[in-house]
């Protein structure tokens, strides 16, 4: 049987009807004749503290815990995002993210919520995404820095590149201060910010804006500042007893607010151990290190990543930052507890061995990794991050070969 169209116009008046070829059709219907219609059925009610949609994460420990994530954490995220934003039916949004990695929300919600288009990439063109952000004109791009990282090593970040983009947005682990200049040369007409955010926090909870003139002098290792919370949410910098640093100290951030999620799926002893009550509202322990200064947050690790080496307290993401700074595109360093040691994987350098040796200027001997190991290309996991457990299966030994 033959099924006729019905076109449906619901920002047009009447006067439209007659312009609008109906051939076929078995009808056009105006915003006035919308806005007389009852609906058959009454949308079902969507209770704030309702379950949108529960995801499993296993962070940096490897152990995967439910996130249950309400429908108003969501509200309040999009609310915020739209204010920042200003998305409009004559925006075309990047979809980068596999849709199990909840930065997929941001995409499709505020394009669908807003009147915008969604223009859903092949992973395969996120190594060389110009001619397709050109073909649809792409205005908001929104991506793991990897992928900005990737295109600066290859050289494809060349100035002018994107000329379409009016946001460029990173997400879900740290934005390397180079990748951040690359990109804005590349997309000059784009705002670039960074944006940070656990889970637990839905989606992302704050967020930076690059400046292209001052910008380096705000990063620390080498990487962009978090920025600030978003409206609505309440951050403290605790330490580990947590009572509150002082401002400028180091400590883990801790969030409240409308974006905080309940706890995790089942399992109240985790729960109690991320979430604490003080002063009447309900904050999360992130678990990543920052500090206050020059009016914004910036990351300087996660807690996990704090590590001992003969005796000494060591940050990885300062080594990272510095074999960054020393000439390779990349960088993970891992800790070998069983070896009391640090070895470090790279990417983009043609000698390991001096790149050991510039970071020894930079570092102290102790925070010099022990062994450099040369790959061709960091191994991801499915949300574009470098995966650190793949490479300490590979390279989880001194005695370890490429």
């Amino acid at each position: 049987m033959e099924r006729k169209p019905i076109v449906l116009l619901p920002q047009s008046d009447a006067s439209v009807r007659g312009e609008i070829v109906t051939t076929g059709a078995r009808g056009v219907y105006t915003a006035s004749d919308l806005a007389s219609t009852v609906p058959l059925v009454a949308p079902a009610a969507v209770p704030e503290d309702g379950l949108a949609y529960l995801l499993f994460t296993s962070g940096s420990t490897g152990v995967p815990k439910g996130v249950p994530v309400t429908h108003g954490n969501v509200r309040a995220f999009l609310r915020a995002a739209q204010a920042r934003y200003g998305i409009t039916p004559d925006d075309r949004l990047s979809q980068t993210f596999d849709q199990t990695f909840d930065l997929s929300v941001f995409d499709l919600f505020m394009a669908w919520e807003h009147g915008a288009r969604i223009c859903a990439m092949d992973p395969i063109e996120l190594l060389a995404p110009f001619r397709y952000l050109e073909r649809h004109e792409v205005t908001v791009w929104f991506s793991v820095p990897s992928v900005a990282a990737v295109l600066r090593r290859r050289g494809s970040l060349t100035p002018g590149r994107m000329p379409t983009l009016r946001w460029s947005l990173f997400c879900g682990e740290a934005l390397p201060q180079e990748a951040a200049e690359a990109w804005q040369a590349a997309a000059p007409g784009s705002v670039v910010e960074n944006l940070y955010g656990p889970t637990e926090l839905t989606i992302a909870c704050t967020a930076h804006r690059w400046d292209p003139v001052a910008g380096a002098a705000s990063c620390v290792h080498g990487n962009v500042p978090i920025g600030l919370p978003f409206p609505g949410l309440d951050p403290l910098v605790v330490d580990e007893r947590l009572k509150p640093v002082a401002t400028g100290e180091t400590g883990e951030l801790c969030m409240a607010g409308p974006q905080t999620v309940p706890g995790y799926w089942q399992d109240a002893a985790l729960t109690a151990e991320r979430f604490f009550e003080r002063d009447g509202r309900r904050y999360y322990r992130t678990g990543d290190m920052v500090r206050f200064q020059d009016g914004h947050y910036v990351h300087l690790g996660r807690d996990d990543q704090q590590v001992k080496v003969g005796g000494y307290r060591v940050e990885l993401g300062e080594i990272e930052a510095a074999l960054r700074r020393a000439g390779c595109a990349e960088a993970v360093c891992l800790h070998l507890p069983d070896e009391d040691a640090l070895v470090a994987v790279v990417t983009g350098v043609d000698d390991p061995a001096g790149l050991a040796d510039a970071v020894g200027a930079r570092l102290p001997a102790y925070m010099v990794p022990r062994a450099v190991h040369l790959i061709d290309q960091m191994p991801l996991n499915g949300n574009g991050k470098a995966d650190r457990q793949a490479l300490r299966s590979r390279f989880g030994t001194l005695a370890a070969a490429v």
